[in-house]
């Protein structure tokens, strides 16, 4: 790919997720700005001879991007490449050099991409991969860029589905079933997933699904038996194991024989 591409989100989102990205990031993932109208393809640039720079000016958007004016034709490359290429005024680059420098450039601002959008919470690989696919990146770099996030430590999926399942038990209070199916959905490897859950203390699960089953319990009204067909039902929903909510339920029913 020669040319940036549009930072405009997918309409295909539905309005309550399209809230949810909003709540989580700023306003730059909803910028719809059209580079392919403010940076020449390189298929525009002769074949033959050299192109001096004439001027080198930052952009707004996107961010630590400069546009370099070869005359009448002009490119977006990021600060980094720009550096390392030695793209100053005055200088001049075949286009052959250009192509080389503008895969380079694709690589670096898949990158710093990612890096940006895993600066607002841990991702997996496949929502990395996910969100580079939006923004029409090739295959090539996506796999690039995965790598070297990889190698950097920036996305780990075995780290972040342990992460993830230890907060979902502890401040969502949900179950296992409920974390497998979510970690399964972030592309995350089912070893990877049954390594988390496996992690996870079954002390502090079922405590987990005692403290949502009294509260359920507390607030559902009827008989006995209403109460704890609703209970279970609600503990079910939450991802809890039904060996779980037996127990979950004979703990309430304790309690509450107790009390009377």
């Amino acid at each position: 790919m020669n040319n940036f591409r549009s930072f405009r989100k997918s309409s295909r989102k539905s309005s309550r997720s399209q809230q949810a990205e909003a709540n989580e990031q700023p306003n730059e993932w909803e910028l719809e700005e059209e580079f392919d109208q403010k940076a020449d393809r390189l298929d525009d640039f002769p074949d033959d001879g050299e192109l001096e720079i004439i001027s080198v000016e930052p952009v707004r958007w996107p961010r630590f991007h400069y546009r370099l004016t070869f005359g009448e034709l002009n490119l977006i490359v990021h600060e980094d490449v720009m550096i390392k290429y030695r793209m100053l005024k005055g200088y001049s680059f075949t286009k052959d050099a250009l192509q080389e420098i503008m895969a380079a450039n694709e690589l670096q601002a898949a990158y710093a991409s990612s890096v940006n959008y895993l600066s607002y919470r841990s991702r997996t690989r496949t929502e990395v991969a996910r969100k580079l696919r939006e923004k029409e990146y090739e295959n090539h770099v996506i796999e690039a860029t995965l790598e070297r996030l990889e190698q950097e430590k920036l996305i780990d999926d075995g780290l972040f589905a342990q992460q993830w399942a230890k907060q979902r038990v502890r401040t969502q209070k949900k179950g296992k079933v409920w974390i497998r199916q979510e970690l399964r959905q972030k592309g995350v490897d089912q070893e990877q997933i049954e390594q988390a859950l496996g992690d996870i203390d079954e002390d502090e699960e079922l405590n987990s699904a005692v403290l949502m089953a009294q509260k359920k319990w507390n607030s559902t009204s009827g008989q006995w038996l209403d109460k704890k067909r609703k209970t279970m039902a609600y503990l079910m929903r939450r991802g809890y194991s039904s060996d779980l909510v037996r127990r979950a339920l004979a703990q309430v029913e304790q309690n509450q024989n107790e009390e009377e």
